[in-house]
């Protein structure tokens, strides 16, 4: 009863983080769109800094960006806040209930790096806070020389994928940033953003000359922000593409990747100032497919991962024959059905639904079970159940005696 509580409550979350981020991407991306799509008004006194025509839904809309502060603060202001915490406090309460609580099942590798229990779920939450940290500090030093400060900090996030790559397995380094970045959005709001326009506003209250600089820290916080979003939201649907998370060279594979989303996103940013920069798109678009194509297996080659005993035995040695379905059974009993059968005693219910309890349902799957087993070697994650290398070549010699489709 307790793993299923602990699956719906997973549910519910994912639903409520993904709900928010929607909402806060989207109106970020409003804003931006909104902010450099201004025209200069047609009745222009000097108050009005822009303004932007549009149609949606039947109706017309007409909105105004002033020069300064209101004469008079409206009564009804809108805050852009809690779509943003609330994103970040559903995020982390998913890292904390999936990952930090079985940190040997998701945060930690022996191929990687062999750290215990705590000092994973520590190594996690302070790549969170030293990001953010050392984010900050860079906009600090740099102020707004926006050159410098892009520089260094796209060279900060080359150094939290690798950094995460080499603490974390693979699927967890990859969440782990996109939670660092998201977590530098969120701080930039909660820290420096409304902050700045509560002391704006205070001001103003108090009839007071307003102070620009908070308004442009916020400001260059916000086009961070921006441009964060797309990469974070890579990272975060790439535990999806164990490819990517398990490639040997997995942290240059994430930057490639984000890259290629920071150029897409500034293409987007152009597009709403009237140009139309095709060469970003067509860069981020190189990007992907170049990446994508240095992750493709290569064809009819057996997995480089896997040791094979027999390597440095006589060439005249005969290779032992293929596992039969029984001998595979075996394996999958002792090392896979803890998650993958139809009662798991490590969850309430089976991955994917993907049961491995009866002969059939393992031949057929016999390709995802070599692919995620003996080429990627994702499985069983942080390998758990201790799935020997000789286990490992029975898997893939079965699977490759299997007769193809």
């Amino acid at each position: 009863m307790t793993d299923y509580l602990l699956e719906s409550l997973g549910l519910l979350l994912r639903w409520l983080h993904v709900v928010a981020a929607i909402a806060w991407i989207g109106e970020s991306f409003y804003f931006v769109m909104l902010d450099r799509s201004l025209k200069p008004a047609a009745h222009d006194d000097g108050a009005i800094a822009g303004e932007h025509w549009s149609v949606h839904g039947g109706g017309f809309y007409r909105k105004q960006k002033l020069a300064g502060a209101p004469a008079q603060m409206p009564t009804d202001l809108h805050w852009s806040k809690w779509k943003a915490y609330t994103t970040w406090l559903s995020g982390f309460a998913l890292l904390t209930l999936l990952y930090l609580a079985a940190p040997q099942m998701y945060l930690v590798d022996p191929g990687v790096n062999a750290m215990g229990s705590h000092q994973a779920v520590l190594a996690a939450i302070a790549l969170l806070v030293l990001a953010w940290l050392g984010y900050d500090l860079l906009c600090r030093l740099c102020g707004f020389r926006e050159s410098l400060l892009g520089a260094l900090v796209a060279l900060w996030v080359v150094g939290l994928c690798l950094a995460s790559t080499w603490l974390f397995a693979g699927r967890a380094a990859y969440l782990l940033v996109g939670a660092a970045l998201g977590t530098i959005m969120a701080a930039n709001v909660f820290f420096v953003i409304i902050p700045g326009q509560r002391r704006m506003v205070a001001a103003l209250g108090r009839g007071e000359a307003v102070d620009p600089l908070p308004g442009l820290r916020g400001k260059q916080r916000s086009v961070h922000n921006t441009y964060f979003t797309l990469p974070v939201v890579f990272a975060m649907l790439s535990v999806h593409y164990a490819t990517a998370y398990a490639h040997p060279y997995k942290a240059w594979v994430l930057i490639l990747f984000m890259a290629a989303a920071a150029l897409i996103r500034q293409f987007f940013v152009v597009w709403h100032s009237g140009k139309r920069a095709w060469g970003l798109l067509g860069a981020g678009i190189a990007i992907l497919l170049v990446t994508l194509a240095w992750l493709a297996p290569a064809q009819n080659s057996t997995s480089a991962a896997t040791p094979n005993p027999t390597a440095n035995a006589s060439t005249h040695a005969v290779e032992p024959p293929p596992a039969d379905i029984a001998e595979i059974q075996k394996i999958m009993k002792l090392h896979c059905t803890a998650c993958h059968s139809a009662q798991p005693s490590l969850m309430a219910s089976a991955p994917k639904d993907l049961r491995l309890d009866e002969a059939p349902q393992i031949e057929r799957h016999a390709a995802l079970i070599r692919r995620q087993v003996v080429d990627l070697r994702i499985m069983p994650p942080g390998n758990i159940t201790a799935l020997s290398e000789a286990e490992r070549l029975q898997i893939a010699r079965w699977a490759d005696a299997l007769p193809k489709n």
